[in-house]
């Protein structure tokens, strides 16, 4: 990855990056598509700090309003830059599957994404949509000055008292998430640190967070990139392609092998329809 200071923007040129895939995957709900002189434009937040970022063309990007300072110490993090992923997807070609599914989005990135907020949006995903998911965390948000709130915040809400974000049963999961973190019973720092079997077990102590919450937490939010959340889609490629279990040379790095395949198989099954 090469940048340049250009006025108030940071340009950046990283071939193994593209908006479209990393930013509308089902990754992150923060993001937004909007119109602009470029070919693709996205306005978002992180830890809310705010962010307009365009691709002006393959490989090439304009972070806008930006300084060398928060690209550096937020930015170049937040969107995986320290990771070679063209070594990773080498890696990976060696299956047969991988290989085309590396080839299909090359350029996903895996988010560095806050724990807190990682957490509770996965929670809000839970039998939902990508639309639906990010209305919720919009509203959670505009309730709250435009910032997400933090856990000690949350705390105090109840499932009623949630009743604007028209999240359904997910409300009272939010609560008892943010009562055990806010209180300490649920330490998402410590938990980051743990061996994985330890981790899952340390975040299902929040009532609705199961299987794929947990392996969607640890990945997205906590970078174990060895974390591996499995949906419908995951599943049938397992079923297909992997009946005698994931190669294991991939496993170290499965959750990002997992944001290709899901891309790729999901894709395929919808131009296949």
């Amino acid at each position: 990855m090469d940048y340049q200071v250009k006025s108030n923007d940071i340009t950046v040129s990283e071939k193994d990056f593209d908006l479209d895939e990393t930013l509308d995957c089902g990754q992150a709900f923060r993001w937004k598509k909007i119109i602009s002189e470029y070919p693709c434009t996205y306005e978002g937040k992180f830890l809310n700090t705010a962010l307009k970022i365009s691709q002006t063309k393959k490989g090439e990007f304009i972070f806008h309003d930006t300084t060398e300072k928060n690209f550096l110490d937020i930015w170049y993090n937040y969107f995986d830059f320290g990771t070679d992923y063209s070594e990773l997807k080498r890696q990976f070609s060696e299956d047969e599957t991988l290989a085309k599914a590396c080839n299909f989005a090359g350029g996903i990135r895996l988010l560095r994404q806050d724990s807190w907020e990682c957490l509770i949006s996965f929670i809000i995903s839970q039998n939902n949509n990508i639309p639906r998911i990010k209305g919720i965390i919009d509203r959670l948000c505009e309730h709250y000055n435009g910032i997400f709130p933090s856990a000690e915040q949350l705390s105090h809400e109840s499932p009623e008292s949630l009743s604007y974000l028209r999240s359904g049963f997910r409300a009272k999961y939010i609560c008892d998430a943010s009562k055990k973190t806010a209180d300490g019973t649920v330490n998402l720092t410590e938990i980051s640190k743990m061996p994985l079997d330890d981790a899952r077990i340390a975040l299902k102590q929040i009532s609705g967070v199961g299987a794929k919450v947990s392996e969607c937490v640890l990945l997205f939010g906590m970078h174990r990139t060895e974390a591996f959340p499995v949906d419908v889609w995951i599943k049938r490629v397992l079923e297909k392609y992997y009946p005698n279990g994931f190669p294991e040379y991939a496993k170290k790095n499965a959750g990002i092998a997992q944001q290709y395949l899901f891309h790729y198989i999901r894709n395929l099954s919808v131009q296949s329809e």
